[in-house]
């Protein structure tokens, strides 16, 4: 795969390294504020690892007593659920926006869409998992990003903080913040951004004042090994 960067220079990526740019980077980038205990983020990684586990091996969901989680993960929230795979990399990613429901239903919801709803690639078997790591961003809520010109708006894009939410008239995409490690350049980040969801690379310049660009921020965390906690069933 190829594109040519605004400075006219041509460069080659692979499928794999593309996947990566939509979805993944570090597993710890921080929000600004971050509110998530480390037992939260301990008890949403095993609470998505139980959810696929289960659902994939009977199609049912495990049993959870909202009592016991925090008042964090009770709180309605937004995240993205990203699955890795041994050997290949990225195996599926899916978020949502949307605070309608509480963070860890959300967290449960998203791993199974990324497991068999991500249409890039074919569906998780449950087979798999012991091949799997899980990763969760959980997103702060989307700000309008207000720019003058095309180069004002590089100016306030802020690389490794914001995920960026794109909007053109072809339709709607995002980055998470640590895509920035992939893409450091914000013309490349922008074009890249822009063909993700079938616009032109160059209409965020192109047609500045018919685009939408909102910011966000995101914790992230995932699991240490392939296969989650050996204690989990």
């Amino acid at each position: 795969m190829e594109w040519r960067t605004t400075m006219g220079k041509k460069q080659t990526i692979s499928a794999l390294v593309y996947f990566l740019m939509i979805c993944l980077g570090p597993l710890c980038v921080s929000a600004q504020e971050e509110k998530l205990s480390e037992s939260d983020k301990e008890a949403l990684l095993v609470l998505a690892r139980k959810t696929l586990t289960q659902y994939l091996k009977d199609g049912n969901l495990p049993r959870i007593d909202e009592h016991r989680l925090s008042k964090n993960l009770r709180e309605n929230g937004a995240c993205f659920v990203t699955l890795l795979k041994k050997g290949s990399g990225l195996r599926g990613c899916i978020g949502i926006f949307q605070r309608t429901d509480p963070l860890y239903r959300n967290v449960m919801g998203r791993a199974i869409a990324a497991a068999l709803q991500d249409s890039r690639f074919p569906a998780v078997t449950y087979d798999e998992l012991k091949d799997i790591k899980l990763d969760i961003s959980v997103l702060t809520e989307p700000e309008n990003l207000e720019f003058t010109s095309p180069d004002d708006l590089l100016k306030k894009l802020r690389p490794l903080k914001d995920g960026v939410i794109l909007k053109t008239r072809f339709g709607s995409s995002t980055f998470l913040p640590q895509v920035w490690e992939q893409l450091p350049d914000k013309e490349e980040f922008l074009f890249h951004l822009c063909q993700k969801h079938g616009a032109p690379g160059m209409i965020w310049k192109e047609e500045p004042d018919k685009i939408q660009v909102q910011i966000y921020q995101a914790i992230v965390f995932g699991e240490k090994e392939y296969g989650g906690p050996k204690d989990i069933k």
